[in-house]
């Protein structure tokens, strides 16, 4: 290499952000549902209706992934990023809420909801997508943030643990023993967000809990290696058999990846006071590189069995778009040439055989030699991925996407 990052290039910059602009464009003309929410995308990138007696049926997750998106999208100054906004921020509110018994249910379709259960991954998107739209003025965000933080405190979480209870009925009777730590993952991103929009420390305090115990003390254990499931006494269970898209078996090189960037925020919003959050998030980064990565045909497999052997030998997008977004927020604050080296890797692989040129998004899923498939995701199921690969390298790694572009993007293009 050249001993230039590329992120210091502005024509590479330029890329990035054009990337950005295709995949927002992309899902700001086909996902918006008239009737609610958002259609997810099929492989053409038109609506994809998965539509009954009662139309198509809105996840949880999906909706507000699209308002934080959408958000950054705003700090962005793109025309109509507000009209989705409000129209996710709605459905959250009329459709997805419980007016009766608190709480967000995980599915919907247009006449109310097809499954009533409350689980901690679904609501610590909730928070993500009220802390980004309170980051962006929306009118409703502080009510939503509200909302969903007492949700939290008061149904998820378990503070002897210091960590996020999983999944509950309706009417909040517990399904199960069950703890994971994808949940409590994104816990930490959102707490992370609620901290950014309302500098209230306690959210950040609960964030760095959920890392001491996923982190420095399994993931240490595990030769940072990320346990995936545990027992409600947060002992690893390397036994358990999962679905493949929220909860596959065996550890996951993408959350491994996630989590070395969340560190390295996490580090950065405490003040640099932990100083084994950096030290974890590369110690995670390189082992996940060395174990994770095809060496021959490139992508990351999607999960390992805990002999380090592909389990799930396809290759998904999110960790790709999670190894991209780990790279250079480490290669900002380590001069180690290895994290520019996989930046430029990762992208290579991505730009070759992700980025759907002709229809736009990125194909969700390869089997092994690299042709897209559908064994898990249908079409073009997420925005949120891939766009924040796209602009995660474009903000310092000192917090989030929205807070990295609170001066309108201005130097974008350049440093």
């Amino acid at each position: 290499m050249d001993g230039v990052r590329l992120v210091d290039r502005p024509v590479h910059r330029r890329w990035l952000l054009t990337e950005a602009e295709r995949l927002i464009a992309l899902f700001q003309r086909n996902a918006l549902n008239p009737r609610g929410g958002f259609f997810n995308l099929a492989e053409d990138g038109r609506p994809l209706s998965d539509a009954g007696p009662n139309g198509s049926r809105r996840k949880l997750h999906e909706t507000t992934r699209m308002v934080h998106c959408f958000a950054i999208a705003h700090q962005l100054g793109l025309p109509g990023a507000d009209r989705m906004v409000d129209h996710g921020m709605d459905f959250l509110w009329t459709a997805h809420r419980d007016p009766r018994e608190g709480g967000y249910v995980w599915e919907v379709d247009d006449s109310g909801p097809t499954d009533g259960t409350k689980q901690a991954y679904g609501h610590a998107f909730v928070i993500l997508a009220a802390s980004s739209a309170l980051v962006v003025g929306h009118p409703d965000a502080r009510r939503l943030l509200d909302d969903a933080t007492g949700i939290l405190l008061g149904r998820f979480w378990d503070d002897a643990a210091g960590a996020t209870t999983e999944e509950y009925g309706r009417d909040w009777h517990p399904l199960g023993d069950y703890r994971g730590q994808n949940s409590n993952m994104h816990l930490t991103e959102a707490l992370m967000a609620a901290f950014e929009a309302t500098g209230e420390t306690r959210w950040l305090t609960m964030a760095e809990r959920i890392a001491g115990l996923i982190i420095d003390r399994h993931a240490r254990a595990q030769g940072w290696r990320v346990a995936e499931h545990f027992t409600d006494a947060w002992e690893v269970d390397r036994a358990y058999e999962g679905d493949p898209m929220f909860r596959p078996a065996g550890t996951t090189p993408g959350h491994a990846l996630e989590w070395s960037r969340l560190l390295v925020q996490l580090w950065q919003l405490g003040g640099q006071k932990h100083d084994w959050l950096p030290e974890a998030a590369r110690a995670l980064f390189l082992r996940t590189v060395e174990i994770g990565w095809d060496p021959v045909e490139g992508g990351f497999y999607y999960t390992l069995d805990w002999d380090d052997r592909p389990a799930q030998s396809d290759r998904f997008w999110w960790p790709c778009a999670e190894g991209i977004g780990a790279a250079a927020t480490l290669a900002a604050i380590d001069p180690d040439p290895r994290f520019e080296l996989w930046y430029r890797r990762v992208w290579d692989f991505t730009a070759r055989c992700l980025i759907d040129h002709e229809h736009g998004g990125w194909f969700p899923e390869l089997g092994p030699d690299l042709r897209p498939v559908s064994r898990v995701f249908v079409g073009k199921p997420d925005l949120y991925h891939a766009l924040q690969a796209c602009l995660i390298p474009l903000v310092p790694p000192t917090g989030s996407i929205t807070r990295g572009f609170l001066d309108g993007g201005r130097s974008l293009l350049g440093r």
